[in-house]
């Protein structure tokens, strides 16, 4: 059986493109493969939250996950921070990772150019923590968006070099896995490529969004003045639109639309309705469980106890097989 290990960072809100990206695919994975899903609170302190959005942020992705299908008693559903090993593996790893090569990484960079002013040693050695995730529990594939693909190659990079210091056949090398499909992005309503909270919330329909707040966001999509020629190519922003469409309408309102673009007759104010109104019937049974859920909080804390326990097995094993190898040992 394979291992699965899929982590998010606790920044808010989870939205329609974590979901269709991989959160529906994790409730499938999780009756077939050996599943360890994890909360990323120790990511989420190179930004610096505070106590009180750091707790609220776990709780609420925690929620959601349970929401989209997640069973704690098929899958591992932990917090990250409740699992010590994890900080353990890190600091083994940062031994064995060199500066230039975390300062190539292409999001450290993009970082030190949008960021200048709080680059932490947390940002430079952040895919030597993501590998420890993985890792820890000997993961084998690795549910990736595109631009995750890389850090990923570094985890191979660290379980490769761990095995061949020690003279070990340890640690597997994890690949990404894509569902036996191309990974997905799910495009913004601002016209940009990936929904993204951290570039702009306005353009992400959240899994916890009333449908009236999805009709706002979607009728404020951006789009252009429309088309002038027939069968003109669609440009970005009102291609994002059409692709929204097929996420989550029938394909014969997919069709109608497209041949309403095509022949120049196209509204996008009607479009927009429709799209709005599919999102929030696509959303309303997610938004219902969040909603049931958010207030129990004894159940939320059984989740959170179970997920440790599990996850902390699998880490512990791990933990004292690699001491051993490395030649740490009690006197």
């Amino acid at each position: 059986m394979e291992t699965v290990v899929s982590g998010i960072r606790p920044t808010g809100n989870l939205h329609l493109g974590n979901y269709l990206g991989a959160l529906r695919n994790f409730v499938k994975m999780q009756n077939q493969q050996r599943c360890f899903f994890f909360i990323a609170d120790y990511h989420s302190l190179t930004t610096h939250p505070t106590p009180k959005d750091l707790h609220g942020n776990v709780k609420n992705v925690l929620v959601e996950y349970l929401a989209c299908g997640l069973d704690p008693e098929k899958a591992t559903l932990y917090i990250q921070s409740d699992v010590p090993e994890t900080a353990e593996l890190y600091l083994i790893l940062n031994m064995n990772a060199y500066v230039g090569e975390l300062e190539r990484c292409t999001s450290f960079k993009d970082k030190v150019r949008t960021q200048p002013n709080n680059i932490n040693a947390g940002l430079l050695t952040y895919p030597t923590l993501m590998a420890a995730d993985i890792i820890l529990h000997k993961a084998t594939k690795v549910p990736v968006g595109k631009d995750q693909e890389q850090h990923l190659e570094m985890t191979r990079t660290f379980a490769k070099r761990f095995n061949r210091m020690y003279n070990v056949e340890y640690f597997p090398e994890p690949v990404a896995y894509n569902f036996g499909e191309e990974l997905l992005k799910v495009p913004g309503l601002d016209g940009s490529l990936k929904m993204s909270k951290s570039d702009n919330e306005n353009s992400c329909i959240f899994l916890a969004d009333t449908a009236e707040s999805i009709r706002k966001k979607v009728m404020k999509a951006v789009t252009d003045a429309g088309p002038t020629q027939p069968n003109e190519t669609k440009p970005q922003a009102v291609e994002n639109l059409f692709s929204l469409l097929k996420l989550v309408s029938k394909p014969n309102v997919v069709q109608h639309f497209d041949a309403l673009y095509n022949d120049c007759t196209i509204r996008y104010g009607d479009l927009k309705k429709q799209l709005a109104e599919d999102m929030a019937i696509f959303v309303a049974p997610i938004t219902e469980k969040i909603h049931d859920l958010a207030s129990n909080d004894e159940y939320l804390h059984r989740v959170a106890k179970l997920g440790a326990e599990k996850a902390r097995e699998s880490a512990a094993q791990t933990i004292k097989e690699i001491r051993e190898i490395i030649g740490f040992k009690s006197f």
